[in-house]
């Protein structure tokens, strides 16, 4: 196994800090979800999505399998799912409103690949 070090901003090093034995999981992840091809967009620190602060929250706090299969964004952040999927459906989305509503797939996907990696360790014994 390879060792890298990283320099990261302290807000950072806090949230992964529960984490660390699985930061190769997260960097794998990461890696699936945004290939060297693809370019890489983040939002400034100032503006992350809600929804994908609600995502790392839950999983800077070293969730169990079940409670990974079981987790759904809060009723707000639902509610504003169903409310730019019903713009789409009419048509009348803004960019923003289509960025927007791009970071719910993101999310979405993320929390699939977490899910289905997390059910099976439902049924292995510990």
């Amino acid at each position: 196994m390879t060792t890298i070090t990283l320099e990261v901003p302290d807000e950072l090093a806090t949230r992964l800090a529960p984490m660390r034995d699985r930061i190769p999981d997260l960097l794998s992840i990461a890696l699936d979800l945004f290939p060297a091809e693809m370019p890489l967009t983040l939002p400034a620190a100032n503006k992350i999505h809600p929804a994908f602060d609600e995502m790392i929250d839950f999983l800077a706090s070293g969730p169990t399998p079940k409670q990974i299969v079981a987790f759904k964004v809060s009723p707000a952040a639902q509610v504003r799912l169903e409310e730019l999927l019903d713009k789409n459906r009419e048509g009348g989305l803004a960019e923003e409103e289509t960025a927007e509503l791009d970071v719910y797939e993101q999310i979405n996907f993320v929390l699939l690949l977490l899910k289905a990696r997390a059910r099976p360790l439902l049924s292995s014994p510990n």
